[in-house]
C-alpha cells in the first residue's frame, strides 16, 4: 500500500521533489525547493529510528516524510540523491528501486557514484525515459587527468557535470594567490580575511572604554586590574588618532569590574584620561 502525498501538496501545479537522504545538503535543497513552492518528499533511514526527529523535521522544513524509498521514488517527479556512501548505501539505487519511478521523471545524483547501480540506471533511461543530471559517474578517472568513456552519457536526456570541475589550472592559481593575500593581510594587520569561525556572540556582558594618551604601559596597567578581578577579555580594539598622541580602547569583558577597580585604574596611571563602563545588550 502506497502513502499518498499530503493534501497540502495537492493541486500545487509544480513538480514534486523527492530527496533520498536528508543530511545537511539535503536539508538545504529542501529549503530552496520549498522557497519556490515545490512539494518536497523525503525518505531517510534515521527517521525510521527516531519518530520525534521525523515529526520535528516535517514541521520545520514543511516537507512530507515517507516511510520507504519506494514510496518516494513512485511519487516524485524529480528524484535527488543525498546519501552518504557506506556499506549499507553502496548500490542502494538499484533496478528494483528505479522500477518504481514515473515515466519521464528526472533523476539527479550529486552524492557519490557508488550509491547508484549505473547499469540499472541506463536501463531505466531506455525503458522509462528517465532524464538524468549526474555530477558523479561510474567510470570517472581516478587521477587528475585521464580518459573518460561511459555509454550512459551518450543517451538522450542525460546531462553531466564534472564533480571536480572547479579544479582547473586557473582555479588552482587563484587559490594560491588568495592564500598569499590572506597570509600577508594577517601578517600586516593581524586580521584574517574571510574567516568563517569568528564568534557572532561572545560571553561579553560589559564594555570598558578607556580614553588614554598613546603611551607604553597604559593598557598593561588596565589588563592587570582585570586579571586580578578574574575578568576575561573577549574582544579588544585600540584606535589611535592622528598624531599618535591620543587613543581609545574598547575592551569587551565577561563581567563588570568593581567600582573600586574602576576608580583605581585612572588613579594609578596619569595617561588614562577617561574611563567608562557600558553594559552590553
Amino acid at each position: 500500500m502506497r502513502v499518498l502525498v499530503a493534501d497540502k501538496f495537492e493541486q500545487s501545479g509544480l513538480e514534486t521533489l523527492g530527496l533520498l537522504g536528508f543530511g545537511h545538503i539535503g536539508q538545504e535543497v529542501a529549503r530552496l525547493a520549498r522557497a519556490f513552492g515545490m512539494p518536497v518528499l523525503v525518505w531517510s533511514r534515521r527517521f525510521d529510528e527516531s519518530p520525534p526527529a521525523r515529526d520535528k523535521a516535517a514541521e520545520s522544513f514543511d516537507i512530507e516524510i515517507l516511510p520507504s524509498p519506494e514510496d518516494l521514488v513512485e511519487q516524485s517527479d524529480v528524484i535527488s540523491v543525498h546519501l552518504a556512501l557506506t556499506k549499507a548505501t553502496r548500490g542502494f539505487v538499484s533496478g528494483a528501486l528505479l522500477s518504481h519511478a514515473k515515466p519521464g521523471a528526472t533523476f539527479i545524483n550529486t552524492a557519490r557514484a557508488e550509491v547508484v547501480d549505473h547499469e540499472a540506471l541506463a536501463k531505466a533511461v531506455t525503458d522509462k525515459g528517465l532524464r538524468l543530471g549526474l555530477d558523479v559517474l561510474a567510470n570517472e578517472p581516478s587521477g587528475a587527468t585521464g580518459a573518460f568513456a561511459d555509454p550512459l552519457v551518450s543517451q538522450p536526456g542525460v546531462y553531466g557535470t564534472h564533480h571536480i570541475g572547479a579544479s582547473t589550472e586557473q582555479a588552482q592559481e587563484a587559490i594560491a594567490d588568495e592564500t598569499i593575500r590572506i597570509i600577508r593581510t594577517f601578517k600586516e594587520t593581524g586580521r584574517v580575511p574571510n574567516v568563517v569561525n569568528l564568534a557572532r556572540h561572545t560571553p561579553a556582558t560589559h564594555m570598558l572604554v578607556v580614553r588614554h594618551r598613546d603611551q607604553p604601559g597604559v593598557l598593561a596597567h588596565v589588563f592587570e586590574y582585570l586579571r586580578v578581578a578574574h575578568l576575561n577579555v573577549q574582544e579588544t580594539e585600540n584606535i589611535i588618532f592622528d598624531g599618535a598622541r591620543a587613543a581609545v580602547a574598547r575592551i569587551n569583558l565577561d563581567g563588570a569590574p568593581s567600582p573600586r577597580a574602576l576608580d583605581a585604574m585612572p588613579a594609578g596611571n596619569a595617561d588614562i584620561l577617561d574611563l567608562q563602563l557600558v553594559k552590553l545588550g
